[in-house]
């Protein structure tokens, strides 16, 4: 059974000037074709990206340090990133309707500056329950920030290079994550690990650099303000959750489903995320160096991954590049976490094709978000599905938390292969929706 259309309203994929436009072809057409407005949009919302992605990872990076330091266990530490993404899940919510109401452009300011705040404030945690509250709140903001810059991306997009575009969005999260590990392997190296986690969380506020340009130069896609202003039902969660009726087809149905998909993705890559470094560092005995070194080629297919999902979903659809990268990040976990011990070479080698498809994976995600919802709820719909899923799916990292002790972190690392299987699913509930004009 196909899900219904969202409800027809006014089109407002921006029209700006033709001549404010380079010719859209070549490997750059992407970007040309997003015009000024749009490129400084898209500068904002790569950057926020990847320094939410860098004060994400200031947390998985330093595990090793923070259990020493406070005595804790594993299911300990991994709550410290279930909770980040259960609050990111309300903040995320919160921030989607903000960007509905008030705009996108002042809605990812404040995602920004929240998170940046309370990654910094975990640095003077003087406990684990403070430093517990303080990665809560910065789930606030990093829950938001995607949602909302991926929007204001999308809405200066043109259907035939959204998937691209969103793509290379996406791609600001290997950057971010790269920055981290080079940061963390410096700290490391030089100071102790009971200093080093907490400058590590200190150097959090790089996004207030961010935050003077973006609310200097960026600016909200002007058809899709008009279009927002003009609805009286903007910024509305029973909007997203209304059912069809004759005439008048509801959102329900979608939302249900983009939030398994979402559950599923999120849930399989997090579990990666938050536990490949630990698995290096306790499994295969890696040094600082020499886990920095591992990620490096894990980040590398990241990077890839995105990009080259980004060009598959505008190719291939966005529903079959999400099943392709599922199958495939599901085969990848299965291999890393069973290479025998002492195969270290391997372990390298296979980390590029790992973080080259359970990123590519991710590429299709904010258009296809996007193009799922009309103007008026865009923000409180792509904030509540993309942020409910990530909720859903922090369980997966707790859960391998629990199971380490007893499976060791390889054998629980399996675990995310679930992840992938559930978004798979998800798909037989939604439609395709490439070359959509937003409405």
């Amino acid at each position: 059974m196909s899900t219904p259309p969202p409800p027809r309203a006014l089109t407002c994929s921006p029209r700006p000037d033709p001549a404010e436009h380079a010719p859209a072809e070549g490997a750059f057409g992407w970007l040309h074709a997003l015009g000024p407005r749009g490129r400084r949009a898209f500068g904002g919302a790569f950057g926020g990206y990847a320094l939410d992605a860098y004060d994400y990872f200031t947390l998985p990076l330093t595990m090793v340090a923070l259990s020493a330091y406070f005595g804790l266990n594993s299911g300990q530490t991994g709550l410290l990133t279930t909770v980040t993404l259960v609050v990111s899940a309300v903040g995320g919510a919160l921030a989607g309707v903000l960007a509905d109401r008030v705009g996108r452009v002042r809605a990812l300011l404040l995602t920004v500056i929240t998170y940046a705040v309370f990654t910094v404030a975990c640095g003077f945690a003087p406990t684990y329950e403070t430093l517990l509250v303080f990665r809560a709140l910065q789930g606030l903001g990093f829950g938001g920030e995607w949602a909302v810059g991926a929007i204001l991306v999308a809405e200066y997009a043109s259907a035939r290079h959204r998937g691209r575009t969103l793509g290379a969005v996406q791609s600001s999260w290997a950057v971010g994550w790269a920055l981290a590990v080079i940061v963390y392997t410096m700290i490391f190296s030089l100071a102790g690990d009971d200093l080093a986690w907490r400058v590590m969380f200190w150097t959090g506020a790089l996004p207030a650099l961010l935050v003077v340009w973006v609310r200097r130069s960026v600016r909200d896609a002007p058809e899709a303000a008009a279009a927002r202003e003009k609805s009286a039902r903007r910024g509305s969660f029973t909007a997203i959750f209304r059912r069809g009726r004759p005439g008048s087809p509801g959102l329900l149905r979608t939302t249900l489903f983009a939030v398994l998909l979402s559950t599923g993705v999120q849930g399989g890559y997090y579990t990666l995320a938050t536990w490949v470094p630990t698995y290096l560092k306790t499994e295969r005995d890696l040094s600082v160096v020499g886990t920095g070194g591992y990620l490096t080629f894990l980040i590398s297919g990241a990077f890839a991954g995105y990009l080259t999902g980004g060009h598959l979903t505008d190719r291939l659809g966005r529903r079959r590049n999400i099943w392709l990268f599922a199958l495939l990040s599901a085969i990848c976990v299965l291999a890393y976490t069973n290479i025998p011990s002492g195969a270290d070479t391997a372990v390298l080698v296979l980390g590029f094709p790992l973080g080259f498809c359970m990123s590519a994976i991710f590429s299709g995600f904010g258009s296809y978000l996007s193009e799922l919802y009309p103007t008026a709820v865009r923000g409180t719909g792509q904030g509540f599905t993309y942020n409910a899923g990530r909720a859903v799916g922090a369980v997966f990292p707790t859960t391998v938390g629990f199971l380490a002790d007893g499976w060791g972190v390889g054998g629980a690392l399996v675990f995310g292969a679930i992840g992938y299987g559930i978004a798979a699913l998800a798909l037989l509930g939604l439609p395709e929706t490439r070359g959509k004009e937003l409405e």
